[in-house]
């Protein structure tokens, strides 16, 4: 092996889901403009202009430049993405990765090294064992 870690690599899992496996790639030779939808975890290691909207898992690599808007699951960034950038699950900026724009995510993960630089909304939604640790919504609110 290369000493490399999986992203994805389950401690003690012999083998790993389909679901976890990269099922699109566009390699760091490519540049692409348009928009794009996959499903699964899309690797990007070359240029792309425009937007990416899916339920998966896009990951950045270290030699890819994204410049956009981008609506996912799950973003690992190692690479540089400019844009505005929507996850339902999380963010994570790895050491190389850069990050410049406005984010919305309710999880937001920075390595030492990454750089962040916009703004963030960080907002997640209340599944059902959340609403019940929430006051109830159904009093009126106290007016001044």
């Amino acid at each position: 092996m290369s000493g490399e870690k999986s992203f994805f690599h389950k401690s003690g899992s012999k083998a790993e889901s389909t679901s976890e496996e990269i099922s699109a790639y566009l390699g760091k030779e490519t540049v692409f403009e348009g928009k794009m939808t996959f499903e699964g975890v899309f690797r990007l290691d070359g240029k792309f202009e425009g937007e990416i909207f899916e339920s998966g898992t896009l990951i950045i690599g270290e030699t890819a430049v994204v410049k956009g808007k981008i609506s996912v699951n799950t973003l690992i960034i190692d690479g540089l993405v400019e844009g505005e950038v929507s996850t339902k699950g999380r963010t994570e900026i790895h050491a190389k990765g850069k990050f410049y724009g406005s984010l919305m995510t309710p999880v937001l993960l920075i390595n030492e090294g990454g750089i962040f630089d916009g703004k963030c909304k960080m907002d997640k939604t209340l599944d059902k064992e959340d609403e019940a640790h929430l006051p109830s919504q159904r009093e009126p609110p106290l007016e001044a």
